[in-house]
């Protein structure tokens, strides 16, 4: 299915040369002259090359044949992240690099969408927000307002964020997955 390249978006996947590619980041540049155009970091799914092109924002874009189904996270092993259909229960297996920087927030039954392509997955959709525990913080200080005063925590994945005084060591928050950034105290 052919597409103008400007509405290309991040988990896209582009056929190109009988080759795909899944869109890292794709970005549409109007300078102050001349053309428009749609600066589009790719990966090559048969071998994990990133390439990075550069289309006027008009020019036709093979967008790929891909299937977007729910599946539910069961585990990591060295051979990859396995996932279950929970319609069909098909489980598939999918690379480190189709994961990316989403790994960190995988939890158990968490539901995700995958993108395939045949049978292939080629990109995953993480739902917006994760549920974690704060494993380690500064204590709270007395006197300290709640403005605008942040303080760095430890995430039980691993993952460092900025949290508000009020926030201690072993509090559930919630944090938007896309940049591990603090939304609320977890309602659980």
């Amino acid at each position: 299915m052919k597409v103008i390249a400007s509405s290309i978006r991040k988990g896209n996947v582009i056929e190109q040369e009988g080759k795909l590619y899944v869109v890292l980041s794709a970005e549409n540049i109007h300078p102050g002259k001349g053309t428009p155009v749609s600066q589009i970091e790719m990966r090559r799914i048969s071998d994990g090359v990133k390439i990075s092109e550069r289309y006027k924002t008009t020019d036709q874009v093979e967008k790929a044949t891909i299937e977007d189904q729910n599946f539910n996270y069961l585990y990591k092993d060295a051979d990859g992240f396995h996932f279950m259909n929970n319609d069909n229960y098909d489980q598939v297996q999918v690379q480190k690099d189709v994961i990316g920087d989403a790994e960190p927030y995988l939890q158990e039954n968490m539901t995700v969408k995958l993108s395939l392509h045949g049978l292939v997955p080629v990109a995953i959709q993480m739902p917006q927000r994760a549920t974690l525990e704060v494993v380690d913080t500064e204590p709270v200080t007395k006197g300290q307002t709640a403005s605008s005063s942040y303080k760095p925590a430890m995430l039980s994945n691993g993952v460092r964020t900025n949290v508000p005084p009020h926030v201690g060591t072993g509090t559930r928050i919630v944090v938007l997955i896309e940049d591990g950034s603090y939304i609320e105290r977890a309602k659980d």
